[in-house]
């Protein structure tokens, strides 16, 4: 009886441990097909409507620099100033407060794999990817020791570190207030900070179960592998970029231009980013393939001509290499002019070529 029970459990668990490793496959081959900039978007919450995305460990490679969690603040500040000049880290909140980060949280830019940044009228949330083999418990004591609150329970598996607006003056000068509260999740790699103790707990709960806009979705996944992108839902694509930022006699010579460009259709999802070897890449989502096939000469138009709002023309700032439709979504290929900042300059408006 003994023996039928033991044998009993044993082929039990073996069927356990079968279909955990079936999960594991699943999840590893679908995970497989994805870039770095789908995994970091997959976290972001269901409300977000603007992504801000660094790949830092792609902008370490591309300066050839080479940093970890030692590494002196003024290596670090060398390594952010090399990024600026190359429009590499326009999209990232932490750079202001890198430098107190590297000497006191235990993670910053020098370390992180990748950052995203997530905006809503709900909240803001800052997502850190960590290496594989991070000591996330020698983050939790850097933490303690810069004077957050432990939580009573999990700290490193998603409770909330109180910190709060008046601790951070004393760590360090420049911090954002987008560190005030932290979550450390060791099984996910990932730091993630708020300046809203609730929303920043509420994004933990829900980690990875958001279903980002379709039109955010195909934007993304048009965007390759870049170092660093702004990525929009529509309404916030058609609002933020929107030529009603400029003063009237730019509002009149955009309506001319869109008149003689052709049909422009309201734009579903947007990213910008800039791709290794420095080219910038424009990707817009749009309802249906048709209006992408439309948009691809229309938008190609408008990017090429002057840039009402922005100043002179676009063809001082980037030529457009390539105008593609491909299914819902055309990609804008850019080659920016030495010098420029197209995604800096870019990322905010008004943009006449993503007039909606």
């Amino acid at each position: 009886m003994r023996r039928r029970l033991t044998i009993a459990i044993a082929v039990g668990l073996a069927v356990v441990l079968v279909a955990v490793a079936a999960v594991v496959a699943i999840g590893w081959w679908r995970d497989r097909g994805r870039t770095d900039l789908e995994r970091a978007t997959a976290y972001a919450p269901a409300d977000a409507e603007r992504l801000s995305y660094t790949d830092w460990a792609g902008v370490r490679a591309a300066l050839e620099v080479h940093l970890d969690g030692s590494s002196p603040a003024g290596d670090v500040q060398s390594f952010l100033d090399d990024g600026f000049d190359r429009d590499l880290t326009s999209t990232s909140a932490l750079v202001q407060s890198a430098r107190v980060l590297q000497a006191h949280f235990g993670f910053s830019p020098a370390t992180a794999q990748w950052e995203l940044f997530s905006q809503s009228d709900q909240g803001a949330v800052v997502i850190l990817r960590m290496p594989d083999g991070t000591d996330f418990g020698a983050i939790a004591d850097d933490l303690a020791q810069a004077g957050f609150t432990r939580p009573a329970t999990g700290e490193t598996d998603g409770e909330v570190w109180l910190g709060g607006g008046a601790l951070l003056p004393t760590i360090g000068a420049d911090l954002t207030p987008e560190l005030q509260y932290v979550a450390l999740d060791a099984a996910e790699h990932l730091v993630l900070t708020s300046d809203t103790e609730g929303y920043l707990g509420r994004t933990v709960a829900s980690l990875g179960d958001g279903d980002l806009p379709s039109g955010m979705r195909d934007a993304i996944a048009a965007s390759g592998e870049p170092l660093s992108a702004s990525v929009y839902d529509g309404p916030y694509t058609c609002s933020a970029l929107a030529m009603s930022h400029a003063d009237e006699s730019d509002q009149q010579e955009a309506k001319q231009l869109v008149d003689q460009a052709g049909e422009v259709n309201p734009v579903d999802g947007f990213a910008m980013s800039v791709q290794p070897g420095g080219d910038v890449r424009v990707a817009m989502a749009f309802e249906n393939g048709d209006q992408a096939r439309t948009n691809a000469d229309t938008r190609a138009k408008l990017a090429s001509g002057p840039a009402p709002g922005q100043g002179g023309d676009f063809s001082d700032r980037f030529s457009v290499a390539s105008a593609t439709a491909d299914g819902n979504v055309v990609t804008l290929d850019l080659e920016p002019t030495e010098g420029s900042y197209v995604l800096s300059d870019l990322s905010s408006g008004p943009v006449l070529f993503a007039t909606c």
